[in-house]
C-alpha cells in the first residue's frame, strides 16, 4: 500500500461494516459506485496502481473525516460519491462488467 492515510484505514471488515450501516441513508447513489470499486480491487486482474487508487477512495469512504461530514444532511455523501467517482475514471478500464452485475447483486440483497 502507500503513504495516503485513507488508503491505510481500508479494510475488508470496515467497508462492510460502513456500507451496511449506511446503506438506507447513502442509498444506492453512493454504495453501487463503491460496490464496483470494492469488487474491481479483489479482481486479481487488477493492476497494483489501481488498487492503490480504489482502496484510497475507499478508504475515504469509510472514514469519519470528511471535507462534508456524512451526518450533513442532503449534502453529507457529496464528497464521497466524488471521490468514488473520481476513481472510477482514474481505473475505468479494470472495472468490468462482472464487477458492476456484482454491486447490483450485493445491493439488491440489502434493499430488496
Amino acid at each position: 500500500m502507500s503513504d495516503n492515510q485513507f488508503e491505510q484505514q481500508f479494510t475488508d471488515a470496515s467497508f462492510w461494516d460502513k456500507s451496511k450501516n449506511v446503506a438506507k441513508v447513502a442509498g444506492k447513489t453512493v454504495l453501487e459506485p463503491a460496490l464496483k470499486l470494492y469488487y474491481s480491487a479483489k479482481d486479481p486482474d487488477t493492476p497494483m496502481w489501481a488498487k492503490s487508487a480504489i482502496y484510497g477512495a475507499l478508504g475515504y469512504f469509510i472514514s469519519p473525516i470528511d471535507a462534508i461530514p456524512d451526518f450533513t444532511p442532503i449534502l453529507g455523501y457529496s464528497d464521497d460519491i466524488g471521490v468514488l467517482m473520481a476513481a472510477a475514471v482514474a481505473v475505468t478500464a479494470y472495472i468490468k462488467k462482472e464487477h458492476g452485475e456484482k454491486a447490483k447483486q450485493t445491493i439488491e440483497q440489502w434493499f430488496g
